[in-house]
């Protein structure tokens, strides 16, 4: 059986990071438990002129049926019990309220439980911060998630891809959380390697199986 992965949206600067996530998750059929905060939402309609659970689905390619979504209000929802099994979490982006909360374990909504209870689980936590400059404060909570067990994945794109676009820094980034969520993908080219067109990545992402 395939473990789920919860992916928490919220308010940071990045929707296209977050959309274009979910559209490979989702496309590639991983059971994927999706939470969107009320900042979230803003974001998602402020960057990409995404309002409703309708218009996510469309703009990620309509192919939902490995997708549940969850009410951030709710948290007695599944992703908030360490029952309930999954294969970790990613928070795309995360806002650096978010970072606070996870950091000091002051969980008031369902995004910042389900974190909560990875991080307690011993299971893999991506955090995907975009902020600049960081203060004090933003570094001393990044050490502390860091310590406690999180990756922190900026939203710092490379280069060296030698990317035609934004679509191919947003790739760049998406790739990196697959790496770590154990998802093979070839969206960018690696270090070496030629570059590569979106639409010869399409059909070559997919769950890496766990060995038996």
């Amino acid at each position: 059986m395939t473990l789920p992965v919860t992916l928490a949206i919220t308010g940071a600067s990045g929707a296209p990071y977050a959309v274009r996530l979910l559209e490979v998750l989702s496309r590639s059929e991983v059971p994927t438990w999706l939470i969107v905060s009320s900042h979230g939402w803003r974001l998602l309609k402020r960057e990409s002129g995404i309002g409703s659970m309708a218009a996510l689905k469309k703009a990620t390619g309509g192919r939902w049926s490995s997708v549940t979504v969850y009410d951030d209000g709710d948290r007695g929802a599944r992703p908030a019990s360490g029952s309930a099994k999954s294969a970790g979490m990613v928070v795309c982006p995360c806002s650096m309220g978010t970072v606070s909360a996870i950091a000091h374990g002051t969980s008031r909504s369902l995004v910042e439980r389900a974190a909560d209870v990875v991080l307690k689980e011993r299971r893999k936590l991506i955090l995907v911060p975009r902020e600049t400059p960081l203060s004090l404060v933003h570094l001393r909570n990044l050490t502390a998630v860091t310590e406690a067990g999180a990756v922190v994945l900026p939203a710092a794109p490379g280069f060296y891809h030698r990317p035609a676009g934004i679509a191919d820094l947003v790739d760049f980034i998406v790739q990196r959380i697959l790496d770590h969520l154990d998802v093979e993908a070839e969206l960018v080219p690696r270090w070496g390697e030629g570059r590569r067109t979106r639409r010869e990545e399409r059909g070559k992402t997919r769950r890496r199986r766990a060995p038996r």
